[in-house]
């Protein structure tokens, strides 16, 4: 079984290198951390008194994978949540903060097992998941899988210009959904005609 310290690293190796995308909400990121993380952490690496793009260029990978153990792993609760699931919500909320709770707090809900859907891993959410992993081993981690995917899916169709996260420019599967894709067994993976058919609408 892997360490969370070894998934972590391999999700700042998915995350990759320094981008600073105007369409991006994060703003300047590296390694998956952004400009605001760092901001909110205080991680002025260069000591000139301010946190800015400068600071999250300097950023290494040892450091990334120590702000998500704490801060987006064991700071949200995902280390309480059924080993089934641990790493695609770890993954997701890297990518999405608290969206990540509240698609399984959504799927638990379409499960029949009742959760305030508010973002946040309490007693509640820890016990539903629990639930919800005993009842149906083989099914959770895919089904969350599927929901993350539905989630890029409808985002993109909210916001154009986050579509070329979801959608490459020849037409196939784009990050966001490949992303998504790791943590669902093969069989529900989608073909690239489903994939199609399903962003056509986006001209």
């Amino acid at each position: 079984m892997q360490s969370i310290t070894d998934i972590a690293a391999e999700i700042v190796a998915r995350e990759g290198g320094y981008v600073n995308d105007p369409d991006d909400p994060g703003g300047a990121t590296k390694h998956g951390v952004t400009i605001h993380t760092m901001r909110r952490l205080g991680l002025d690496l260069n000591g000139d008194g301010t946190v800015d793009a400068t600071d999250v260029q300097q950023l290494d990978r040892a450091q990334a994978v120590a702000i998500f153990v704490e801060h987006y792993y064991e700071r949200p609760g995902i280390d309480r949540l059924p080993q089934v699931i641990r790493s695609s919500v770890f993954d997701m909320y890297v990518n999405a903060g608290a969206h990540a709770v509240r698609i399984l707090q959504r799927l638990l809900v379409d499960m029949r097992i009742p959760v305030e859907v508010d973002g946040a891993i309490g007693p509640q959410t820890i016990a539903a998941a629990a639930r919800a992993a005993a009842a149906a081993p083989d099914h959770l981690a895919d089904a969350y899988g599927v929901a993350r995917r539905n989630y890029y899916y409808d985002l993109a169709d909210r916001r154009p210009a986050s579509r070329k996260y979801a959608r490459r420019r020849d037409g196939g599967k784009g990050g966001w959904i490949t992303r998504a894709e790791e943590f669902i067994s093969p069989r529900y993976h989608l073909t690239a005609a489903q994939h199609q058919q399903r962003t056509a609408a986006w001209g």
